[in-house]
C-alpha cells in the first residue's frame, strides 16, 4: 500500500505550519521572556544535529524561534510520542515536522525518520538528557546523557551543534507573565563538531561543549546561581 505523500515517515510537510506555529509561540512568549542569544559560530551548511540541555517545556519554541531568526533554518525536533496522542495535537506536531519517539526504548522508526531528514539536508533537534532535567540529574552538573545524539550523528556522519539554554524555567512562574516582569532567557550556540570514532567520546565531547557554553554565558552576562536551572516547583513559588 502506498503511503500518503506528505507522511512524516517519507518526507516533510510544508514549512508553513511550522513557521506559523513558531511565529505564534514567539509572540506569546514575548510577553513572558526576553531572549539573549550568544552565537559563537555560523551554522554548517546542510544537515546538522542541534543538541541542547532541557529545563522547561518552553525550550523548543524558544530555541526554534532563535534559530530561525539567526540562521533562517527550521528544526525538526525529536519529541516523546505522548504528544501525538490526541488527534488535534498529532496533526499539529506532524505539521510542524516533529518526529515522535517511543521513550520505552528500541524505537528504530524514529531513528530511520531522523536519518532520512538528515539525508535531505535538514536540521534535527534533540535533547540528549531525554527529558526536562535540573540539579544533579542535568548534564550541566555532570549527569550522563542518552545515547541518541551521538548515535544519530555517528550513523548520519552529520555535525553536532551544541547549545545551552538558561532561564526558561522561570516561565513556570505566572508572575513572569505580568507586565514589566518578563524573565530573561539566555541561549548559547557553539561551534559544530563532527562525531568522533568512539560514540562514548562523542557524548563526552558534547557534554563538555554544553557545560562550556553555560560557563561562557555566565561570564558574558554575569549570571548567578539564581539564574541557573531550578526545579519547576521552585520557580512556581518564587516571589
Amino acid at each position: 500500500m502506498t503511503k500518503a505523500k506528505d507522511s512524516p515517515e517519507d518526507g516533510v510537510r510544508s514549512p508553513v505550519v511550522y513557521r506559523l506555529a513558531v511565529g505564534i509561540l514567539r509572540c506569546i512568549l514575548f510577553f513572558g521572556a526576553r531572549v539573549r542569544v550568544n552565537r559563537e559560530a555560523e551554522l554548517p551548511e546542510g544537515a546538522c544535529i542541534v543538541a541542547s540541555n532541557h529545563i522547561s517545556h518552553f525550550d523548543p519554541p524558544l530555541i526554534s524561534g532563535s534559530f530561525r531568526r539567526k540562521f533562517r533554518r527550521d528544526i525538526d525536533w525529536l519529541a516523546m510520542q505522548d504528544l501525538f496522542a490526541h488527534p488535534a495535537s498529532k496533526r499539529f506536531f506532524e505539521g510542524a515536522n516533529v518526529i515522535p519517539v517511543n521513550r520505552g526504548g528500541g524505537d528504530r522508526t524514529s531513528l530511520r525518520v531522523a536519518l532520512r531528514r538528515l539525508a535531505a539536508g535538514r536540521v534535527v533537534g534533540i535533547f540528549p538528557e531525554g527529558g526536562i532535567r535540573d540539579g544533579e540529574s542535568s548534564i550541566l552538573n555532570g549527569a550522563p546523557m542518552k545515547a541518541g545524539a551521538a548515535l544519530l550523528a555517528s550513523m548520519a556522519q552529520a555535525p553536532i551543534v551544541p547549545m545551552v539554554i538558561v532561564g526558561s524555567d522561570r516561565l513556570y512562574n505566572k508572575r513572569r507573565w505580568f507586565p514589566g516582569r518578563r524573565a530573561t532567557v539566555w541561549i548559547g550556540i557553539g561551534p559544530a563538531f563532527f562525531p568522533l570514532p568512539d560514540r562514548a567520546e562523542t557524548e563526552k565531547r558534547l557534554a563538555q561543549e554544553i557545560v562550556a557554553l553555560r560557563d561562557r554565558l555566565i561570564a558574558r552576562y554575569g549570571l548567578t546561581a539564581a539564574d541557573l536551572p531550578h526545579p519547576p516547583k521552585e520557580r512556581m513559588s518564587e516571589a
